[in-house]
């Protein structure tokens, strides 16, 4: 039984596996750029405990300095490869059913809703046309220079919606997420609508677990 109230001014969501069902094949992307960042003779060894995107940062910053102009035209390939894995992703993909009404229901209460999300902006809006109609802002990779698990992806959010954040929480179903949250000093809701199990959002520290974003509205004031 959850008996934690949060009094909330601002949830801000991740996408993936949070609002939309999970089906991008993180494995097929990780190793897809793998191939290309190994093409170029970057040093793999140091990369395998990075993320994707950080991945392609450590290997653009490597290459600037071993194959000097080089590294444009990578950066051009790896972004092309993931957005392309993302776009075909969100084509056979879908919203949660209930993940408009979740967003209309705190407008209703007069709480600000916001997205961040490391996918790209057409991937997005190929799931979800209207999201700038339902939600307060959206700021997908391209619209920020430090993405989750950084907490500047949150904060730029949270300055744009004027929210303090003691008064916000981030809901997601990544580990990423609730680090993200935590490292902005804003309420953690962990959700189990992706990957992740009980134990890896415990682990990493949220405030509280859900089964999915539409039960935000139990732990609200």
């Amino acid at each position: 039984m959850i008996t934690k109230r949060l009094p909330l001014k601002t949830v801000v969501f991740d996408f993936d596996g949070t609002l939309a069902k999970l089906n991008i094949d993180f494995p097929f992307m990780r190793q897809t750029v793998l191939d290309l960042i190994s093409s170029y003779g970057v040093p793999l060894q140091s990369l395998q405990d990075h993320f994707v995107l950080e991945m392609v940062a450590a290997a653009e910053t490597w290459i600037a300095k071993h194959r000097p102009g080089s590294e444009k035209d990578f950066f051009y390939q790896a972004n092309t490869l993931i957005t392309s894995i993302e776009i075909e992703a969100a084509q056979k993909g879908a919203l949660f059913d209930d993940t408009r009404k979740v967003l209309q229901e705190l407008k209703n209460r007069e709480i600000k809703t916001g997205v961040v999300t490391r996918n790209c902006f057409a991937a997005v809006q190929l799931l979800f046309p209207d999201i700038h109609h339902c939600t307060d802002i959206v700021i997908t990779r391209e619209k920020t220079p430090h993405v989750k698990p950084h907490p500047g992806h949150l904060r730029m959010t949270l300055q744009w919606l004027a929210t303090d954040p003691k008064f916000a929480a981030m809901v997601g179903d990544h580990p990423m997420d609730i680090k993200t949250g935590k490292d902005a000093g804003v309420y953690t809701v962990g959700v189990l609508s992706g990957y992740s199990k009980v134990d890896d959002l415990k682990k990493a520290g949220a405030d509280i677990i859900l089964n999915r974003a539409a039960d935000i509205f139990a732990i609200l004031v």
